[in-house]
Protein backbone atom coordinates (compact mmCIF):
# COMPACT_ATOMS: atom_id res chain seq x y z
CA UNK A 1 0.00 0.00 0.00
CA UNK A 2 2.63 2.51 0.95
CA UNK A 3 6.01 1.41 -1.31
CA UNK A 4 8.47 4.92 -0.66
CA UNK A 5 8.14 7.63 1.42
CA UNK A 6 9.81 11.20 0.64
CA UNK A 7 10.29 13.88 3.11
CA UNK A 8 12.10 15.73 5.74
CA UNK A 9 13.65 13.61 8.83
CA UNK A 10 12.19 15.04 11.78
CA UNK A 11 13.41 12.95 14.47
CA UNK A 12 15.59 9.85 15.12
CA UNK A 13 15.55 7.47 17.99
CA UNK A 14 17.16 4.18 17.22
CA UNK A 15 15.33 2.16 15.75
CA UNK A 16 12.50 4.34 15.00
CA UNK A 17 12.37 7.69 12.97
CA UNK A 18 9.34 10.33 12.24
CA UNK A 19 9.48 11.64 8.48
CA UNK A 20 7.24 14.63 7.59
CA UNK A 21 5.36 14.00 4.26
CA UNK A 22 3.74 17.05 3.10
CA UNK A 23 2.20 17.76 6.84
CA UNK A 24 2.09 14.26 7.62
CA UNK A 25 4.25 12.88 10.07
CA UNK A 26 5.07 9.05 9.69
CA UNK A 27 6.46 6.92 12.14
CA UNK A 28 8.80 4.41 10.58
CA UNK A 29 10.91 1.80 12.15
CA UNK A 30 14.15 0.83 10.25
CA UNK A 31 17.39 -1.79 10.73
CA UNK A 32 20.47 -0.33 12.00
CA UNK A 33 21.63 -0.11 8.69
CA UNK A 34 19.68 2.09 7.20
CA UNK A 35 19.57 4.45 10.20
CA UNK A 36 23.34 5.34 10.84
CA UNK A 37 23.34 5.95 6.77
CA UNK A 38 20.25 8.81 7.74
CA UNK A 39 21.07 12.16 7.19
CA UNK A 40 20.56 15.07 9.26
CA UNK A 41 17.71 16.09 11.34
CA UNK A 42 15.77 18.21 8.61
CA UNK A 43 17.29 17.05 6.04
CA UNK A 44 15.06 15.63 3.19
CA UNK A 45 14.97 11.21 3.02
CA UNK A 46 13.89 8.55 0.85
CA UNK A 47 12.98 5.12 2.12
CA UNK A 48 11.27 2.04 0.72
CA UNK A 49 9.15 1.04 2.69
CA UNK A 50 6.79 -1.79 3.96
CA UNK A 51 3.98 -1.47 5.75
CA UNK A 52 1.81 -4.12 7.85
CA UNK A 53 -1.59 -3.95 8.99
CA UNK A 54 -1.86 -6.59 12.55
CA UNK A 55 -4.68 -6.55 14.63
CA UNK A 56 -2.85 -4.35 17.57
CA UNK A 57 -2.00 -1.48 14.66
CA UNK A 58 -0.87 -0.37 11.47
CA UNK A 59 3.26 -0.13 11.50
CA UNK A 60 5.40 1.04 8.50
CA UNK A 61 9.31 -0.40 7.96
CA UNK A 62 11.36 1.85 6.26
CA UNK A 63 14.84 0.58 3.82
CA UNK A 64 18.00 2.79 2.55
CA UNK A 65 17.48 0.09 -0.27
CA UNK A 66 15.32 -2.60 -2.32
CA UNK A 67 17.37 -5.41 -1.55
CA UNK A 68 17.48 -4.60 2.48
CA UNK A 69 13.40 -4.38 1.64
CA UNK A 70 13.34 -7.38 -0.28
CA UNK A 71 15.45 -9.51 2.11
CA UNK A 72 13.23 -8.10 4.83
CA UNK A 73 10.21 -9.39 3.34
CA UNK A 74 11.70 -12.63 2.71
CA UNK A 75 12.51 -13.03 6.44
CA UNK A 76 8.48 -12.08 7.74
CA UNK A 77 7.62 -15.16 5.40
CA UNK A 78 9.20 -17.37 7.55
CA UNK A 79 7.01 -18.55 10.42
CA UNK A 80 8.12 -17.46 13.91
CA UNK A 81 9.84 -14.91 12.61
CA UNK A 82 7.83 -11.72 12.61
CA UNK A 83 8.90 -7.70 11.78
CA UNK A 84 10.98 -7.15 15.16
CA UNK A 85 13.48 -10.43 14.54
CA UNK A 86 13.47 -9.37 10.71
CA UNK A 87 14.74 -6.19 11.86
CA UNK A 88 17.47 -7.16 14.34
CA UNK A 89 18.53 -9.75 11.50
CA UNK A 90 19.05 -6.94 9.01
CA UNK A 91 20.96 -4.81 11.74
CA UNK A 92 23.05 -7.68 12.72
CA UNK A 93 24.50 -8.59 9.60
CA UNK A 94 24.46 -6.60 5.95
CA UNK A 95 21.84 -8.14 3.12
CA UNK A 96 25.18 -9.43 1.27
CA UNK A 97 26.84 -11.17 4.85
CA UNK A 98 23.04 -12.46 5.36
CA UNK A 99 23.13 -13.83 1.60
CA UNK A 100 26.67 -15.24 2.26
CA UNK A 101 25.59 -17.35 5.58
CA UNK A 102 22.89 -18.35 4.10
CA UNK A 103 24.74 -20.41 0.95
CA UNK A 104 27.73 -21.16 3.30
CA UNK A 105 24.80 -22.86 6.01
CA UNK A 106 26.68 -20.76 8.76
CA UNK A 107 24.64 -21.11 11.81
CA UNK A 108 27.12 -19.34 14.20
CA UNK A 109 26.91 -16.24 12.42
CA UNK A 110 23.11 -16.17 12.61
CA UNK A 111 23.09 -16.83 16.26
CA UNK A 112 25.31 -13.72 17.04
CA UNK A 113 22.32 -11.19 16.40
CA UNK A 114 20.32 -10.60 19.53
CA UNK A 115 17.20 -12.88 19.99
CA UNK A 116 18.24 -15.48 17.43
CA UNK A 117 18.88 -18.86 18.75
CA UNK A 118 20.08 -21.75 17.17
CA UNK A 119 16.85 -23.38 16.36
CA UNK A 120 15.32 -19.96 14.68
CA UNK A 121 18.99 -19.72 12.98
CA UNK A 122 19.03 -23.32 11.68
CA UNK A 123 15.24 -22.28 10.59
CA UNK A 124 16.43 -19.11 8.56
CA UNK A 125 19.06 -20.92 6.85
CA UNK A 126 16.59 -23.54 5.74
CA UNK A 127 14.17 -21.45 4.42
CA UNK A 128 16.05 -18.62 2.81
CA UNK A 129 18.35 -21.40 1.00
CA UNK A 130 19.11 -19.58 -2.54
CA UNK A 131 16.21 -16.98 -2.16
CA UNK A 132 18.72 -14.45 -1.60
CA UNK A 133 21.37 -15.49 -3.33
CA UNK A 134 19.32 -15.66 -6.26
CA UNK A 135 18.17 -12.36 -5.81
CA UNK A 136 21.12 -10.69 -4.97
CA UNK A 137 23.90 -12.24 -7.27
CA UNK A 138 26.78 -10.37 -6.22
CA UNK A 139 26.42 -12.07 -3.15
CA UNK A 140 26.50 -15.68 -4.55
CA UNK A 141 29.26 -14.34 -7.24
CA UNK A 142 31.71 -13.41 -4.11
CA UNK A 143 31.28 -16.45 -1.76
CA UNK A 144 35.15 -17.33 -1.12
CA UNK A 145 36.59 -20.62 -2.01
CA UNK A 146 36.53 -23.35 0.80
CA UNK A 147 39.81 -22.70 2.68
CA UNK A 148 38.47 -18.68 2.87
CA UNK A 149 35.92 -20.17 4.69
CA UNK A 150 37.86 -22.24 7.14
CA UNK A 151 39.92 -19.39 7.64
CA UNK A 152 36.91 -17.13 8.66
CA UNK A 153 35.28 -19.63 11.02
CA UNK A 154 38.87 -19.99 12.92
CA UNK A 155 38.84 -16.35 13.52
CA UNK A 156 35.19 -16.22 14.59
CA UNK A 157 36.54 -18.92 16.74
CA UNK A 158 39.08 -17.22 18.31
CA UNK A 159 37.17 -14.14 19.60
CA UNK A 160 37.01 -11.88 16.34
CA UNK A 161 33.56 -10.63 15.29
CA UNK A 162 32.45 -10.36 11.84
CA UNK A 163 33.40 -7.56 10.01
CA UNK A 164 37.37 -8.15 11.79
CA UNK A 165 37.09 -11.49 10.45
CA UNK A 166 35.87 -10.92 6.57
CA UNK A 167 37.87 -7.51 6.07
CA UNK A 168 41.39 -9.65 7.02
CA UNK A 169 39.67 -12.66 5.09
CA UNK A 170 39.29 -9.94 1.66
CA UNK A 171 43.03 -9.04 2.53
CA UNK A 172 44.32 -12.43 1.48
CA UNK A 173 45.59 -13.82 -1.49
CA UNK A 174 43.51 -15.84 -3.17
CA UNK A 175 44.28 -19.73 -3.28
CA UNK A 176 46.35 -19.15 0.00
CA UNK A 177 46.45 -22.52 2.74
CA UNK A 178 44.18 -22.67 5.56
CA UNK A 179 47.04 -22.20 7.81
CA UNK A 180 48.87 -19.43 6.21
CA UNK A 181 45.51 -17.55 5.72
CA UNK A 182 45.15 -18.09 9.61
CA UNK A 183 48.42 -16.80 10.16
CA UNK A 184 48.56 -13.63 7.53
CA UNK A 185 45.18 -12.73 9.42
CA UNK A 186 46.15 -13.16 12.65
CA UNK A 187 49.32 -10.88 11.67
CA UNK A 188 46.94 -8.19 9.66
CA UNK A 189 44.13 -8.30 12.78
CA UNK A 190 46.97 -7.54 15.29
CA UNK A 191 48.23 -4.23 13.49
CA UNK A 192 44.69 -3.13 14.06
Amino acid sequence: MIGRLTGILLEKTPPQLVLDVQGIGYEVDVPMSTFYNLPAIGEKVTLLTHFVVREDGHFLYGFSNAAERFAFRQLIKISGVGARMALAVLSGLSVDDLAQAIARQEVGRLIKVPGIGRKTAERLLLELKGKLAEALPSASATAPENNQHDILNALLALGYNDREATAAGKQLPAGISTSDGIRQALKLLSRL
